[in-house]
Parts: C-alpha cells; sequence; structure tokens
C-alpha cells in the first residue's frame, strides 16, 4: 500500500518515476476515472453521465482546454494519472503516459467516481480484496446491461468484480451502498451469466483474480471503464481515458472519512 500523499503520488506520476495500478494508493481520498473529449461532442457526453448515474457518477466537468481540476488544484490531467488510453474514430489507437503531445485546446475532460473509492472502506471492514493481495489489476467485464442513449453515446455497462467471503457478503454491501458518487452498491452478486459474463477468469479489462468457490462469491459493481466500451460505438475522432485500474488521485476526502 502507498504510504505518500495525493501530491506525492502525481508528482511521481508526473516525473515517470512509477506506474501501475492506483488500487491502494492514498486510502480514504477520492480516486476517479477520466475521459477527454472535443468540445463539439462534451454536450452529449455530459448527458450521458446524467442519464447513467450509476456507470458514470459525475465528479467534475472541467472547463474547455482546462487541465488543473478543482478537484486537484495543483495537478495537470496531461501528466498525473500512471496511464492514458487514446481512441481515434472509436478505435484503440495507444497507451500513453503523457498527453501534452496529443492535448488539443478545444478539449473536455470529465472526472468519473471510481470503485477503488470504496475499497478502503471494505478493508477497514476486514473484507479482502484478492486483486490488492494478488497484486492485480481489478478484473473488468462488459454485460448485457444496456444504458440510457445520449447523442453518439450508447452501449452496455461495463462491471468492476471483487469476490467477497460469504460471510461478509451483507457487510460489504453495506459499505460499498454509502459511496453513491462512487458507483456504490453492486449491481449483480454471484450470478454473472444474467449480466452477459460466461467466465469470471477471462476479464475483459484488468486481470483474473484466482478465488475459491466454495468460500467467495464473485460480486459486480459498476465501473468507469464503462465510457470507454461506449467509445467503440459512438466513434468521436478522438477519445481520451484512464487505462483501466490507473486512476486520478484527488485531494478530496472522501466524506466517509471526514
Amino acid at each position: 500500500m502507498s504510504e505518500m500523499n495525493p501530491t506525492e503520488e502525481r508528482l511521481a506520476f508526473r516525473k515517470g518515476l512509477k506506474t501501475g495500478t492506483t488500487s491502494g494508493m492514498c486510502e480514504g481520498y477520492v480516486q476517479t476515472n477520466m475521459v477527454v473529449l472535443q468540445k463539439e461532442y462534451a454536450s452529449d457526453f455530459l448527458a450521458f453521465c446524467k442519464k447513467n448515474p450509476k456507470s458514470c457518477p459525475l465528479v467534475e466537468k472541467l472547463d474547455t482546454g482546462q487541465v488543473a481540476p478543482n478537484v486537484a488544484p495543483e495537478a495537470d490531467i496531461r501528466t498525473d494519472l500512471p496511464r492514458y488510453r487514446i481512441y481515434r474514430e472509436g478505435v484503440f489507437a495507444e497507451e500513453v503516459f503523457d498527453l501534452r503531445d496529443v492535448w488539443q485546446d478545444d478539449f473536455v475532460t470529465f472526472l468519473i467516481g471510481c470503485s477503488f473509492t470504496f475499497e478502503k472502506a471494505l478493508v477497514e471492514a476486514g473484507i479482502p480484496l484478492l486483486h490488492q493481495l494478488q497484486q492485480k489489476v481489478v478484473p473488468m467485464f462488459k454485460t448485457n446491461i444496456e444504458l440510457e442513449s445520449s447523442g453518439i453515446f450508447a452501449g452496455n455497462m461495463v462491471v468492476s468484480m471483487r469476490p467477497i467471503p460469504n460471510q461478509m457478503m451483507d457487510k460489504a454491501l453495506r459499505v460499498s451502498e454509502q459511496f453513491g458518487h462512487a458507483h456504490g452498491g453492486p449491481v449483480q452478486v454471484g450470478n454473472p451469466e444474467q449480466i452477459g459474463i460466461q467466465d469470471v477468469m477471462k476479464p475483459d479489462y484488468g486481470e483474473a483474480v484466482k478465488f475459491d468457490e466454495n468460500i467467495s462469491t464473485p460480486v459486480f459493481w459498476a465501473c468507469g471503464v464503462t465510457p470507454q466500451n461506449v467509445a467503440l460505438k459512438a466513434k468521436p475522432s478522438i477519445m481520451i481515458t484512464h487505462a483501466p485500474g490507473h486512476m486520478l488521485i484527488t485531494d478530496e476526502v472522501d466524506e466517509y472519512y471526514r
């Protein structure tokens, strides 16, 4: 687990001193997913977030061209996430560590709540998080859960999965439901086929996590990777996101910990 504060972590990413998943870093601070679009797509995407708050709980919309968010005033969203993904015409083009070479003045950035925010609360409740213990990027899956469309943005929800010990299930649900700004309670418990997932050991994003199905149950939360899935259908000329599991760590202490 990280012992650095958000400013120190972001600076380490900016300088290229470290990279990797932000799960477990700066626990108690809000982490966010990120989506960057050209201004012409911004209003439709804003409406998409408002129509689908479970998948896209909006933390902040930056002004056109703005790179320092209010939730982390000393940050630069072009450099301070560990990894980024660039999509062109709806197709994944490349993964990079720095956006300064591709940044445009007409870009609008959206910061979306992340389930990493409530992971500390789960751990404090005594619930083991196997992706952290196994040093994996949390597994994420495409589903058959259709979202409300807005303009060019339409598609299905992506979920993250955490195996929860059966005797701790009620506690895990109770804790996560308090984080409505970070996806809240799960969308499915124990029946992945019901939401179109055929094999929990073959995630679409992240890495598979080993667990004993006799003592733990797979639990699925809405995930901020959803916009990346939506981008494959929307095909904006350029769309930039965080790499799955590689979030912006903000300066905001979650209300749960205030």
